[in-house]
């Protein structure tokens, strides 16, 4: 429901003086999905849907830096949609490409990659690493950049990891089995050093999360908005962290 807009800013006011300080999520993982779909909603492209969820991303950093977010993952590429046809594909990759260094651009946030950069074409991934380096030094919020990602090419790169670097050392096989735990695939996940992700967003009113952080989401908190990403405004993003913050997290206990 939207409401008249001097209603609107007071509700928005009234919902982030209501979150509790101690309840905030460190780490928010948003799945920005919808663009597509809001495109043809209103007759445009597909192109312009990609560019105005593109524009959306500034905005919801802000909204987390507001509230007292560490750590925002984006993703914005699936290892799927690198099947999409080129004439999709190639104005997406050039849209992410201009997002990344817009963002980074700006000083304000410290940016990461996290994918099969390896998948993407070279000019992609050159933008991506550009990104990382120039932000590197950073304070500001940390904002994962998940581009080229699919959490199950996540577990699998991490495994892969942790067997060539025992194989080189020419540990035995069954001695490598008998010491193999899960400390072993965490610390070797594109997020390692970082909170798993406390809540998890998802745009465009799909219950789902589609292989997005699949290991760190064991005890995150979900979140499904109807809103297309596009259309996704600060009064939905804390509507998620009240939900977030009214929850009671067993955290698998």
């Amino acid at each position: 429901m939207r409401l008249p807009h001097p209603l609107y800013g007071l509700y928005e006011r009234r919902l982030a003086a209501s979150l509790p300080a101690d309840r905030v999520p460190r780490h928010v993982g948003v799945i920005l999905d919808g663009n597509r779909r809001w495109a043809r909603s209103i007759g445009e492209s597909t192109a312009t849907g990609h560019q105005r969820g593109a524009d959306k991303i500034a905005d919801l950093l802000e909204w987390s830096e507001d509230i007292g977010v560490e750590v925002v993952t984006l993703w914005m590429l699936s290892t799927d949609n690198l099947e999409r046809a080129p004439e999709e594909l190639d104005p997406l990759l050039a849209i992410i490409e201009s997002a990344v260094r817009d963002l980074a651009a700006t000083r304000r946030w410290r940016l990461q990659p996290m994918g099969a950069l390896e998948l993407l074409p070279a000019h992609t991934s050159d933008a991506l690493r550009a990104a990382q380096e120039a932000t590197q030094d950073v304070a500001g919020l940390h904002v994962n950049v998940a581009v080229g990602y699919g959490g199950r090419r996540e577990i699998a790169d991490a495994v892969r990891s942790f067997l060539r670097e025992h194989a080189e050392a020419g540990t035995d096989l069954d001695e490598l089995a008998e010491q193999f735990d899960m400390e072993h695939i965490a610390e070797r996940l594109y997020t390692k050093g970082q909170p798993d992700p406390d809540l998890v967003i998802r745009t465009s009113g799909e219950q789902r999360l589609g292989g997005f952080l699949l290991w760190q989401s064991a005890h995150s908190e979900f979140y499904f908005c109807e809103a297309y990403w596009p259309d996704f405004r600060r009064v939905d993003f804390l509507r998620a962290c009240r939900a977030y913050a009214a929850r009671e997290r067993r955290l698998g206990r």
